[in-house]
């Protein structure tokens, strides 16, 4: 019983998020001609070891701070309800934390040596990101672009240079369509949080703008991936196959639309699955059009 608490803890749906990104920035270094099955799947795995850390602190931060407790669950919001619950202690909770985070950091490190000292920046700000972000970050206007960076632009460009050793303007424009993408999947799920995040003092984006000035920037932000991912193709930046992932559109207008009526919760939550589909799919599907590039560029 205890076991299974603790893995519900980690919070196991949301990290097919870092399997997908891991995917996508190991799909990008073989269509560059690099590929180790066994560097995919370290750094995958420390990828994962690093996002169950971000969970989990999250979760005990939000606790301690009352939110958890004003808070009402849903599937994609609200935390893992573990605490709440007293299934595990604070301090439990917060060791898990941390422990998860040192062999991310040994993973790191060993990258480090073995692939080159421009990764050591890259993981710094990461490990920064984890450290600050619920406890200080969450309060300062706009957090949302840290979990974009840190949970979306971040590990595409280090899986790559797991991969490759360098890094390229290429693969950096090929990942801001997942900054783009995490940074709204944290901000459709704030919207039925706003109140209780009112407690904490966190000035998140429905917040500071209210749900129809949030919707606005998520829906936005939503329409201008495809628009990136067509710019980017024309440019030649990334190729041509990458535009498979427009077949989520139709995701994504279901989700801008949800977004657009948010206070009614009976067309959020189906708005808050299609957004998370919609992020895990594109991702996916720009991971498979690279390889389908390569494939049909030989």
């Amino acid at each position: 019983m205890k076991l299974k608490v603790w893995f519900l803890e980690t919070r196991p749906n949301f990290l097919l998020l870092s399997v997908v990104l891991a995917f996508l920035g190991n799909s990008i270094a073989w269509y560059n001609g690099f590929f180790n099955l066994g560097l995919a799947l370290l750094a995958g795995f420390g990828l994962i070891l690093t996002h169950i850390s971000v969970n989990v602190l999250n979760d005990y931060f939000d606790y301690r701070s009352g939110v958890d407790l004003a808070t009402k669950r849903t599937p994609f919001s609200g935390g893992s309800g573990i605490l709440p619950a007293r299934l595990l202690t604070p301090g439990e909770v917060l060791w898990f934390g941390i422990i998860s985070l040192i062999p991310a950091i040994a993973i790191g490190v060993y990258f480090t040596v073995t692939k080159g000292l421009p990764l050591l920046p890259l993981l710094l700000v990461a490990v920064l990101c984890i450290i600050i972000y619920t406890p200080y970050i969450l309060k300062m206007p706009w957090p949302e672009w840290v979990a974009g960076l840190g949970l979306g632009i971040l590990p595409v460009l280090g899986t790559y240079f797991a991969q490759t050793g360098y890094y390229s303007v290429p693969a950096l424009i090929a990942s801001v369509p997942s900054g783009i993408l995490v940074h709204n999947l944290l901000l459709l799920n704030e919207f039925p949080d706003a109140k209780a995040d009112l407690v904490a003092n966190r000035k998140t984006l429905p917040i500071i703008l209210g749900s129809s000035g949030a919707s606005i920037i998520y829906s936005t932000l939503t329409l201008l991936v495809y628009v990136w991912i067509i710019g980017a193709v024309i440019a030649r930046a990334m190729p041509v196959y990458s535009l498979i992932a427009l077949l989520t559109l139709p995701l994504a207008v279901k989700a801008i639309g949800g977004a657009r009526k948010s206070h009614d919760v009976s067309k959020l939550m189906p708005a808050m699955a299609s957004n998370v589909l919609m992020i895990l799919l594109t991702q996916l599907l720009l991971g498979i059009g690279y390889i389908l590039s390569g494939l049909f560029a030989s």
